[in-house]
Parts: structure tokens; sequence; C-alpha cells
């Protein structure tokens, strides 16, 4: 019989109007790699947050290496040799890469040999060993917010090794990189389980389950479905299950029908703080009944572009004109009202205001006008009524209905909300930017119908996406972004893939 670390049985755990787990039981051998799939909102980071001890189960047991325990805190779990990587990061952003990682652990030594003291040198010195020999490299003396995503993602797998960690959760570790920094790190995760550890890796990516995973437990609607050997398994098989109905993969599309220009996009330049320009002369239009797109690898001025369009960020230089009228110096608000709808890339911290409720942040770009606010006075009944019809029309799922926290809502169902306000605005450009990033398949299949639905009602989209198989199967035009220049236009039907990727890799002409 085969060692089990982890024994979870017959869990159970249940919010305020939701049963986020349901009778579950898992079991998972020490040193494979076992993924935990499902929708948005399944329940698979609740299941964890009890391993985790950030949740105590209504109903079960836990076991780990054959003992019953009662995980009562994160502390708690480290001492048992758990640890977690969060969907959305804990970290210190002022404190430098070491401080974030012994904080709590810190290693004490004397100054003069009397003062008591942090070991900064030398803990700087044990965190670049130790991120060498786990191939996840970094400067221990970087501050948090002077490094990317991926960098901070290292950081938080380096606290599990710092703390000893032989179980390591991964919550959705994915979700917020690259194509070429996913595959960096599916290939820590096989080092980390050749050196011994276990894995535990939650996601609803189902081609990365294929990559990496030994087995794999399917959750629906918080009940556990079945327990998969996952080189045996069809990547359809899990889709259907994971869904709860057969799932289209293929992207269906009806023949475009361009109307009049409805955003010119002439010779603009952005900077960063630093004074350099991110974007370099760029220029581009979008009709009406058109999903322009916009690809590149991550950092080659995509997201800039967007935000420059919205107002959020000046441009110094060119005009930017939404339907003839320049818009280039107006503000964010009164370009929302000229016609536009903005998916931001960051959802967390552009998108929503984590603190509000659903029902508040669904209206967030109409509270001042009617039938959200009469006579200066807030309408509650329009906010719930608003946010009932929203919730029920786009699948929003949500422990309190209206009444939700978004801050508590899982990453797919606040991407899900952004995407229902935004539309409900029936804007005439609306700006996609990673719309589909963290979502299931499922969501992703609405998504891009909802996306089709709008071109073919006359929107102009501008969708700009790492996918590329999203932009490829979605886009009518694409202009391809390398080092802040639009390097190509071109009908999407008259490029393949492989040309796309190398005018994203800085080919000039292919």
């Amino acid at each position: 019989m085969d060692e089990y670390i982890v024994e979870m049985r017959h869990i159970t755990k249940r919010f305020p109007g939701i049963v986020a787990n349901d009778d579950v039981s898992i079991a998972i051998k020490k040193g494979e790699i076992f993924a935990l799939l499902g929708e948005n909102g399944a329940g698979k980071s609740t299941l964890m947050s009890m391993l985790f001890g950030m949740y105590e189960p209504d109903e079960g047991e836990i076991l780990i290496r054959g003992e019953k325990v009662r995980i009562a805190s994160p502390a708690h779990a480290t001492q048992l040799s758990i640890g977690m990587v969060h969907q959305h990061f804990k970290l210190v952003e002022n404190y430098t890469i070491t401080e974030n990682i012994v904080l709590g652990q810190e290693p004490k030594a004397r100054l003069f040999g009397i003062l008591p003291a942090v070991d900064i040198k030398g803990s700087d010195k044990k965190i670049a060993e130790l991120s060498k020999r786990y191939g996840l490299e970094v400067d221990p003396r970087k501050k948090i917010e002077d490094v990317n995503v991926s960098t901070r993602q290292r950081v938080e797998i380096l606290k599990m090794l710092y703390r000893e960690a032989e179980i390591l959760i991964f919550d959705e570790p994915t979700a917020v990189l690259t194509p070429q920094e996913i595959e960096f790190l599916l290939d820590i995760i096989r080092g980390l389980r050749n050196a011994g550890k276990t894995i535990i890796l939650i996601t609803h990516k189902l081609e990365e389950i294929k990559k990496v995973a030994d087995r794999c437990a399917i959750l629906c609607r918080g009940k556990l479905i079945d327990v998969l050997d996952v080189a045996t398994t069809s990547t359809k098989t899990m889709a259907n299950m994971m869904v709860g109905r057969e799932v289209v993969f293929s992207i269906d599309k009806n023949p475009a029908k361009f109307g009049a220009e409805v955003l010119k996009v002439a010779n603009i330049t952005v900077k960063n703080q630093d004074g350099l320009p991110v974007v370099k002369n760029v220029s581009f239009s979008i009709r009406s009944g058109e999903i322009f797109a916009i690809a590149g690898v991550s950092g080659n001025g995509q997201t800039e572009v967007a935000d420059a369009i919205t107002g959020l960020i000046p441009v110094s230089g060119g005009k930017i004109f939404l339907k003839e009228t320049d818009i280039t110096n107006l503000s964010v608000r009164d370009r929302t009202l000229a016609g536009i709808s903005y998916i931001p890339e960051d959802r967390q911290e552009v998108g929503l205001v984590l603190d509000f409720n659903l029902a508040e942040n669904l209206a967030l770009k109409e509270y001042f006008r009617e039938p959200f606010c009469k006579k200066g006075v807030l309408q509650e009944e329009a906010f719930d009524e608003h946010g009932k019809k929203l919730i029920e029309n786009y699948d929003i799922r949500s422990g309190q209905g209206i009444e939700t926290v978004v801050r508590s809502m899982s990453g797919g169902n606040q991407q899900k909300a952004i995407i229902a306000r935004e539309i409900e605005l029936s804007s005439e450009l609306m700006i996609f930017v990673q719309p589909t990033r963290g979502l299931d398949i499922g969501a992703i299949e609405n998504i891009h119908r909802q996306i089709l639905t709008q071109r073919d009602a006359g929107r102009a989209i501008l969708l700009i996406s790492l996918e590329l198989d999203e932009i490829i199967g979605l886009a009518d035009t694409i202009g391809v972004m390398y080092n802040g220049e639009m390097l190509n236009i071109a009908p999407a039907e008259t490029l393949t893939a492989n040309q796309v990727g190398e005018f994203m890799m800085g080919v000039k002409s292919v």
C-alpha cells in the first residue's frame, strides 16, 4: 500500500449562503504531484486553506503522515511542514526579498556582542544559496515593490523552502504568469518533486495538469466528482467532468461586418516613471464590428496602450480619437461616458474596490447618475436590482449574492463581475486586457462567446492577450508589438500562429 502523507476525510465547510466543500475525501501520496481541478468557485482553494490552517472544517478530519491533526493556524501548518503559495501573494511591498522570506523566523545576531539584532547579511547569503540550489535565483536585497510578478512568486516558494516544508500547496500558480514564465515554473515544480517534496497543485488549466500531475481530483460546486490518473485521462474528459457538461474547445465566429471607424490611435508615445518611452509612435484604428487584437510578449507596451486610451496614464505625444472626437486629454470618467468600456489586466488593483460589496462594484461606472442616484442621493434599490440581474445573466457565483464583499470572492468570479459591469455599459469601444486570465475552461468559453456577441452587435473591440490561441481564434485584425513598437498589422486570416510568434520575438518581416 502506498504511503499517504495527507488524508482529508469527509470534509465539509460552510459559509453564509454556500456550502464550499460538501463531504470531500482525498488521499495524497508522498512524493507525488496531486492536482485539484475545478471551475472558479468549485471549492479548491477553500479545501487547501483548511489544510494550511486558515479555516477549520465544520465536519470531517485531516490526517498528516497517518496521524489525526487539528490544524489551528498557518503557523501550526508550518510546524507540520506544510507550505502554501497563495493565488494573491502575501508579501510586504517595501521589505526586501530576504526580509519577506525570514519574516516571523528571523535569525538573531548580536551587535557588538551585546545588542540583539536580525542577522540580515547572514540571511541574504543563506537565501542566495537556497534560491540557487532550487533554480529560483533572486537578488535577496531587492525590494518586493521593485520586482516583477514571476520573481514575487519565486519569493513565495522560497518562503516555504526556507521553513523546510515537505508538503507544498500551489494555488493557481500560473494565473498571472506569461507563457514563458509558466514553462519555467512547471520545471521548478518537477524539480521540487524530484527533490522529494509532495506537491498539491490547485488549477483549472488542463494542459498544465497533463504536463506535470500524477493524479487529479475533480471538484464541481463543492463536491468531489472523481480522482483520476492523469496519464490515462484525456483533457476533454477532465473538462467535461469539471464543468458538468460538454465543453466546446473551438471558437466559431460569424464573418465580420465592418462599419465606420470607432477608434483612431495616431502616433502615440507613452513614457514610464523614469521618462523612458514604453510605447513608441504607435498608430492603428478599429472599426465597428471588428476585433483588433494586439499580440506580444508581456512587457512590450501593450498594456500601456490600453491604459493610455482609457486615460489611466498620459501620452507624451500623438492623439487618440473616439468617433472623430479628440479624447487625448479627457478624464477617465469623460472617456467612459463618451463610450469606452475597460476590462483591465489587474482586476484587484484597477478593476474593483475589494471592500465594497458586489452590488456596489457592479455599479461603479454609473453610480452617479439615474437610476442609481437621484438629486444627489444614492438609491439602494436600484443597486440591488441591477446587481441581481447581472449575477443571474453572467453566472457570478457569490456566497451572499449582492451583499458579498468582493474581496471574499474567487478570482474568476471577480473577473466575471468586471466583465458583466463593462459589457452592460453597451459602449461603442470595448477594451479587453487579458480577459480570460485565471478563468476555467467553461468561463473562458463563455467570455469568448460574449466578446463575439459584442462584435456582432457592432461594437469595436480591442483585445490584448498573452494567449496566442485566443488571439488567433478571436481576432479579425492582428497587431504585434515588440519593444514598444507596432511591428506589423494584418488581417488575421493572412497570418499563421508561427508568423505572429516570430513578430512577437522582434522579427521585422516574415
